[in-house]
């Protein structure tokens, strides 16, 4: 880089509610088709591919063909970092419909915050951890502890694999919907994968939501002695606060 970043081209390219629906549906993680894209955007097929096309060269998204398919993601976990951050900073979206109030509610519930488990059901299962000793605070962070790790390997997790790799191993993410920390990082990921993978918790498609299944609620208790009451939102108060995704957070 030979001068300063041109932010203003980045800013361009979030400065459209079609696009920024786009990459805040995105943010779940996933690889995404172009028609349910523009289905969440409410927009034609044709003005969704522009806009994709747009993102895509501006370095904001990823193509990847699947058979006849072209799916879409988010380019990088910068991205998804630096659109996390914005998210804190933006007012909240101006609740227009029934439909876009109840998926504000379900994401405050559980959402994905693009790989990791985030809402009251992510802070509420970062703090089962911490009070049963599988974590601990360390300096603005978190420490897996020795029974910690074992805990984890019982569920097919192994810390000291995941410690191996570039990415850190946790990482306390501030949630904007509840304006406290969950787990983020490598171990992050792959609890929250593993949770999906048993059936947990559901995602719904083409969406962040996630939501914990009566099962999953079953084994959240038994497993981290996370009750009903830690999920359920505070008092049942919306805070008012529906961006139409998460905050840095997710």
């Amino acid at each position: 880089m030979t001068g300063e970043a041109d932010l203003a081209a980045i800013g361009t390219l979030l400065a459209d509610r079609t696009r920024a629906t786009i990459l805040l549906t995105l943010l779940n993680g996933g690889l995404t088709s172009a028609s349910a894209l523009a289905d969440r955007a409410g927009v034609s097929r044709p003005l969704a591919s522009a806009h994709l096309r747009k993102l895509t060269d501006g370095g904001l998204l990823a193509v990847e063909p699947h058979g006849r398919q072209r799916l879409y993601r988010l380019s990088s976990q910068a991205v998804a970092d630096a659109l996390e951050v914005l998210i804190l900073l933006a007012p909240p979206l101006v609740v227009r419909s029934l439909r876009q109030a109840n998926e504000g509610i379900a994401l405050r519930h559980g959402r994905l915050c693009y790989d990791h488990l985030a809402g009251r059901a992510g802070v509420a299962l970062t703090e089962a951890l911490v009070n049963g000793g599988w974590l601990e605070p360390s300096a603005g962070d978190f420490r897996v502890t020795a029974s910690g790790a074992s805990k984890f390997a019982a569920l097919e997790i192994d810390v000291e694999t995941l410690a191996s790799r570039p990415r850190p191993l946790t990482r306390a993410c501030l949630d904007w919907s509840e304006r406290d920390h969950h787990l983020a990082g490598a171990l992050g990921a792959a609890l929250t994968n593993e949770l999906l993978r048993r059936g947990w918790l559901q995602a719904r498609e083409a969406s962040r939501v996630v939501a914990v299944t009566d099962e999953g609620r079953a084994a959240l208790a038994e497993h981290f002695d996370l009750t009903p009451a830690a999920l359920a939102l505070d008092g049942g108060h919306d805070h008012d606060h529906t961006h139409d995704h998460g905050r840095k957070a997710a």
